[in-house]
């Protein structure tokens, strides 16, 4: 059975045909595409189907934001899914639509010891929940649900977790709090915690000089046009003092981020850090910066350190799981 698995991002878009490989699944082909200059889902589809000799059985894509209904207004895009017409376009009687970080959660099955860095080994508990926080374009959240009747299994679900209030914890933060305001009106976790939150984070202490920007960075960074990944570049070799400090302070508010979403589910099966960042800056997540900041949860510490904690290196996780989902939860 080949399945039509998409992971569908504010940056990229990727689609892949996959299929079943004993108990988990393959990759046949993949291609990624810039989703800004695609009208929408079904035109990158027409154009990764385009001269393929697999016949699709299934499909089924992972998309920001939450799902509801056959129309959907993605998040971070400014597409329209539209769930009719994508069935006319591939001849199916059902298309599989979960939110993004469901589908991460359901590709974490997938993955073997390999395919992840330990952070903090902990003590998992096998039948306690797990969750998912992913930094990328956004900030995505999912919970894994474990299920006693259902053989043992997890249960993924989706929130819009990256989407709730940044509560800041010291001085600086606070002014970062009140910068953003003055910038966005309110601000959640994900202006802080993703791509665009790196960026937001260096503005910050550039606008009120609480580090310079040298010419030489500022060239940089028109010459690369991708602020978040200057800043991770010079930050982690610490050639930019206003790049390291920005990294810094996105760390530490990625591993409260994190921390925060163990407690929510209380994760004490393991919590995870998927997305495209946490690989890029892995030297920098192994510091002591963002598992102090994972843990200093006050009464809630000591529960905090038992958790185990993972970085997912395999950026298949979203394909996967959405192939996953497409076998195995949609009716045939």
């Amino acid at each position: 059975m080949i399945i039509l698995a998409g992971d569908i991002g504010g940056t990229n878009t990727r689609l892949a045909l996959c299929e079943q490989n004993g108990e988990n699944f393959s990759v046949v082909t993949e291609d990624k595409f810039p989703s800004a200059k695609f009208s929408g889902l079904d035109r990158i589809i027409e154009k990764f189907l385009d001269g393929q000799p697999h016949k699709i059985a299934r499909a089924c894509f992972g998309v920001p934001g939450p799902i509801s209904g056959e129309t959907i207004k993605l998040a971070n895009l400014p597409w329209t899914v539209d769930v009719k017409g994508l069935k006319s376009q591939l001849k199916l009687a059902k298309i599989g639509l979960i939110n993004d970080l469901e589908a991460n959660a359901f590709g974490l099955g997938e993955f073997q010891e390999k395919d992840f860095v330990v952070l903090n080994e902990g003590e998992k508990n096998p039948v306690g929940n797990a969750a998912i926080i992913s930094a990328g374009t956004g900030l995505g959240e999912a919970g894994l649900h474990y299920e006693e009747g259902m053989s043992g299994r997890f249960r993924p679900f989706a929130t819009e977790g990256g989407h709730a209030d940044f509560a800041p914890r010291h001085d600086l933060e606070i002014e970062l709090l009140k910068y953003l305001l003055d910038k966005f009106g309110r601000v959640s976790v994900e202006r802080v915690v993703s791509g665009q939150g790196l960026g937001n984070i260096y503005g910050f202490l550039r606008d009120t000089r609480r580090a310079e920007e040298p010419a030489w960075l500022r060239t940089e960074i028109l010459e690369v046009g991708d602020l978040a990944a200057v800043i991770s570049k010079n930050g982690i070799n610490g050639e930019s003092e206003i790049c390291e400090l920005a990294l810094n302070i996105f760390v530490s508010a990625y591993g409260a981020a994190a921390g925060n979403l163990a407690l929510k589910m209380l994760a004490t099966g393991g919590v995870y850090l998927g997305g495209g960042i946490a690989p890029k800056i892995l030297l920098k997540l192994q510091s002591s910066v963002f598992l102090e900041s994972f843990v200093a949860k006050g009464r809630m510490r000591g529960l905090l350190e038992k958790i185990p904690l993972r970085v997912v290196l395999n950026d298949n996780a979203a394909l996967l799981g959405a192939a996953h989902y497409a076998f195995y939860e949609m009716e045939n």
